[in-house]
């Protein structure tokens, strides 16, 4: 039975991201985006043209840094790292997360 792929939540993009160099540390793109995917079980199928952008914008915003390496198929990759502001806006996030899927469990469960 094959898994079914579904798309990012508009918005959890920037958590999905920020949590997993919080776990894992300095990644490349590619390899960050595979992590994603791992972590979702596979049901999340990312692609460079949604995750690139949301790198640039959190490079812009100060909460991640690059810094040029050596991939370990012996390419010449960016890395990504958090920064001391992107651990605190993740904390942010993750709080805005717990509130809106508590707002819409609300809903769920609210009978008619």
């Amino acid at each position: 039975m094959s898994k079914q792929h579904t798309e990012v939540p508009y918005g959890t993009l920037d958590l999905l991201v920020l949590k997993t160099l919080d776990a894992m540390g300095r990644m490349h793109g590619y390899a960050l985006a595979r992590r994603i995917e791992q972590v979702s079980g596979d049901c999340l199928q990312l692609s460079q043209g949604s995750v690139y952008p949301a790198l640039i914008r959190l490079e812009q915003e100060g909460w991640i840094r690059t810094d040029w390496g050596i991939s370990e198929t012996n390419r010449k990759v960016k890395f990504f790292s958090l920064t001391k502001a992107g651990r605190k806006q993740l904390l942010v996030e993750v709080s805005n997360w717990e509130k809106a899927t508590a707002l819409v469990a609300r809903f769920l469960e609210a009978s008619s």
